[in-house]
Formats: C-alpha cells, sequence, structure tokens
C-alpha cells in the first residue's frame, strides 16, 4: 500500500544506489520496490531505474531518478537522533567516510548531496536546558564543532 506521505528524494540515475546505502546504514530501513521507466524520458531510457521506494529510520521515501536539474541542499535534511556516541560516530563516519563531507555543529552531506543532523539526544537536552547559563555553555560549545562530542557538551553544560 502506497503510504499517504511519502518524502520524495531527487537523484541523478543514483536512486538505487542511494537507498541501498541508507538501508544498509540506518535502522528500520529497507529498499522496499524498484520501478523500472516503462519508456523513454528526458534523462533517461525504456528499463532504466525511475523510482525506488525506500525506508530510512521508518520514514517512507520515494528515490526518482529526476537528472542533474535539482540537486539538494540544506533546505531539506534528515535529523537523527542517536543515543550515545558510539552511535553518534557510527552514523556519521558511515556518511562522511562514503563519500560525504562535514560540516558545522553535527551537519553532514552525503555523496549525493543530501544533508543529515547526527544530533545526539544529550545535546537537545543540553541547549534546551532550563538554566539558561548552562544551556548556553553548552550551545556555545556545539558551535565550534563538527560531529558532535558527546563529553564536551555534557562538560561545557556542567561548566
Amino acid at each position: 500500500m502506497i503510504p499517504k506521505n511519502t518524502i520524495c528524494l531527487w537523484y541523478d540515475g543514483t536512486a538505487l544506489e542511494a537507498a541501498t546505502f541508507y538501508a544498509e546504514t540506518f535502522p528500520d530501513s529497507e529498499v522496499k520496490a524498484i520501478h523500472r521507466a516503462p519508456g523513454e524520458y528526458p534523462s533517461g531510457q525504456e528499463g532504466d531505474v525511475l523510482t525506488v521506494e525506500f525506508t530510512v529510520l521508518g520514514i517512507p521515501c520515494l528515490g526518482l531518478n529526476g537528472g542533474p536539474a535539482f540537486p539538494h541542499t540544506e533546505a531539506f535534511s534528515f535529523q537523527v537522533a542517536t543515543d550515545d556516541q558510539a552511535e553518534t560516530d557510527r552514523l556519521w563516519d558511515a556518511i562522511v567516510g562514503n563519500g560525504g563531507q562535514e560540516s558545522e555543529c553535527g551537519w553532514c552531506k552525503d555523496k549525493w548531496g543530501l544533508s543529515w543532523q547526527i544530533t545526539p539526544r544529550a545535546l537537545t537536552e543540553a541547549y534546551t536546558d532550563p538554566d539558561p547559563a548552562a544551556a548556553k555553555r553548552a550551545f556555545d560549545a556545539m558551535m565550534t564543532m563538527r560531529k558532535i562530542d558527546i563529553a564536551a557538551i555534557e562538560a561545557a553544560r556542567r561548566g
């Protein structure tokens, strides 16, 4: 059954490769179906992979091989709440180490240009601390980081 709401992600011929990577990297993720073009289209031929149905962390997605016209931007990202440093490191390293790119404050891009926020729950708890001084210290520490270091965030929070 087709979900009521699906995130459609545009790729330049690499939707299946991306969906397979996500399924291998993130829990509760899988490639569900591959649909081939029934005829020629502007960026492909009959029989090419046109769309890929997949899930990322349980979220239904559709990868569309639409061609080079619309690259991904930071205006859309997946935010992944991690439980500890090991999970944070594993996901960050999988994305960046597979042709991706580091950015600031827990953000990175995969090799297809899709943005990810690898956000430890401890970070969110720290910068939303009811003590404004503790929240600011944690937030200021985050602003100096690429991949989030939970121990450093917790130390900043404590002062």
